[in-house]
């Protein structure tokens, strides 16, 4: 979806639908604010008829298209009017402009529309790039649809039409930062939908290999350094955990590296790795899960698709820190080759892990991809994505993203960027306890702790082995990674949660000094 801003009288943009937001009229009269009373009159007294009528009030979620009355000069162009009510107009957050978007293109896109314009709302507090930014970022997640497997009646459906929303402003001396606010808002927003377009393919269409093409085919259409790790070579560097999920399919694993270095950094700026957890499907190995709901396990990568849906953002908008993100690739299945309970795998790091469950593989690969992250680029601080557990769907439902980590200043940091974009994430705890249920009898380690209880920090203190004394956060999206409930700018499906907060995250990010460490040959 194109999003555009242009100054432009209302009454004269030519579109299928205008839309208008509308704060909570207020009395008996219900008296309209200037601005809507004169696209009324253009209207031929559409919009006041049905506010006399009580079918519209401008409360919060109500919404109604209006057709237009008469012609001639000074009439309307457009071809509907929807109204969008905004409740009080004066408390308008970021989010409620993010979702006034959605709702718009929503709304405009039920009707068939593909030209679609929207008077551009005031909001107390925040500036035009500000309001055009959240605009772009609703309408583009709005419209977002999986359809890539869906036909008419057996053939092949034409192509979705691409629909432009206009951003319209009657006066504006200056249109450069509302432009750039738009045009940032439509890059972040296009990068969580590509992490929803991988999370959401089918398991025969997203392998390893597939996910590790998609993820270097967007690394080179937007310049980013890219390698990716084969078979062979996860054997030479003893990667263990990645090659141990994945040796029951016959999909081979991957890790996929890409790398953003801006020109002219310093030799000793910042470092931040993130690496994704990418189960492409999930099975459950020969600890089977059961059959219900199975299907959603295709899901099990979208850390993975987060990876690569933050990398392109952070690349477009040309982030000035050094970010290195890493792909786990694997498919857990059952077979005669599949890793087994009772297994001992050695990984990377040279930790060796018993096998107790073949159901908690995701805490396999990414304990391999964070030590080879920690030892071959010394970050400055590492974070995972990972729909790592059942506990925290049981404790958090879809609603928060679990937040863990080893550095409570990166913890704070994290979840303030969440809080910014509207992605909520609520910290729980690492004891030192978590972290000794984890220590093995036969091994150094085991890959599942005491049954159910805290299932998500012991998976977070199996991790903390990996990443030594590096700042590390560690953010469980389990429930949070795909959701059934549908909101004003997100549908079913995958959700690409964590783009945009990576993002934010990046620009606000104020590392503390560290001793530099001389990077690994890679």
């Amino acid at each position: 979806m194109q999003v555009k801003v242009t100054v432009d009288s209302p009454r004269d943009v030519k579109v299928d639908v205008l839309a208008v937001a509308v704060g909570e009229l207020e009395g008996k009269q219900k008296k309209l604010p200037a601005a809507l009373a004169s696209l009324d009159t253009a209207a031929g007294g559409a919009v006041s008829q049905v506010v006399k009528n009580g079918d519209f009030g401008g409360k919060k979620g109500q919404s109604l298209v209006v057709y237009p009355q008469g012609s001639g000069r000074g009439s309307l162009k457009a071809d509907r009017l929807l109204l969008v009510g905004i409740g009080n107009a004066d408390e308008q957050s970021v989010d409620d402009i993010r979702a006034l978007g959605g709702r718009v293109v929503k709304g405009a896109r039920g009707k068939k529309a593909t030209k679609i314009a929207l008077v551009a709302p005031s909001a107390k507090g925040h500036g035009n790039e500000v309001i055009c930014q959240a605009l772009a970022e609703g309408a583009v997640l709005a419209d977002y649809k999986y359809d890539r497997f869906l036909t008419d009646d057996g053939k092949k459906k034409p192509a979705r039409k691409r629909a432009t929303l206009s951003v319209v402003y009657a006066r504006l001396a200056k249109p450069a930062p509302a432009r750039a606010g738009a045009k940032r808002g439509t890059i972040l927003a296009e990068s969580q939908n590509l992490a929803r377009d991988l999370s959401n393919a089918p398991g025969n269409a997203m392998t390893p290999v597939r996910l590790t093409a998609e993820a270097v085919k967007m690394a080179r259409a937007v310049g980013l350094r890219t390698r990716v790790m084969a078979v062979p070579e996860l054997q030479k560097r003893k990667m263990g955990g990645i090659l141990g999920v994945g040796q029951g399919s016959t999909n081979p694993p991957r890790l996929a590296i890409l790398e953003h270095k801006p020109r002219g950094l310093k030799a000793n700026s910042p470092t931040l790795c993130i690496v994704g957890k990418g189960i492409t499907f999930d099975s459950g190995g020969i600890s089977l899960k059961p059959g219900a709901g199975m299907h959603e396990m295709k899901h099990d990568m979208s850390g993975a698709a987060t990876v690569v849906g933050a990398m392109r953002a952070i690349r477009m908008l040309n982030i000035p820190v050094h970010v290195v993100g890493l792909i786990a690739a694997a498919e857990n299945m059952p077979s005669d080759t599949a890793y087994r309970p009772g297994d001992i795998l050695t990984m990377h790091s040279g930790h060796t892990v018993e096998i107790q469950n073949t159901d908690a593989e995701g805490r396999l690969v990414l304990a391999d991809a964070l030590a080879y992250a920690n030892k071959t680029y010394k970050p400055t601080a590492m974070i995972d994505l990972a729909t790592l557990t059942g506990a925290c769907m049981v404790a958090l439902g879809d609603w928060a993203t679990g937040l863990m980590g080893t550095d409570d200043k990166l913890i704070e940091e994290i979840k303030a960027a969440g809080e910014r974009v509207n992605e909520i994430q609520w910290p729980l705890p690492l004891f030192d306890d978590h972290k000794k249920l984890m220590k093995g009898s036969v091994s150094d380690l085991k890959n599942a702790g005491a049954g159910r209880s805290a299932g998500m920090s012991t998976a977070a203190g199996f991790l903390s082995a990996f990443v030594g004394d590096t700042p590390w956060v560690h953010l469980d999206i389990a429930g949070t990674g795909w959701t059934s409930r549908s909101g004003p700018y997100q549908g079913s499906g995958a959700t690409g949660v964590g783009v945009r907060m990576l993002v934010d995250f990046l620009e606000h990010w104020k590392p503390r000094s560290r001793k530099p460490r001389k990077a690994a040959r890679k």
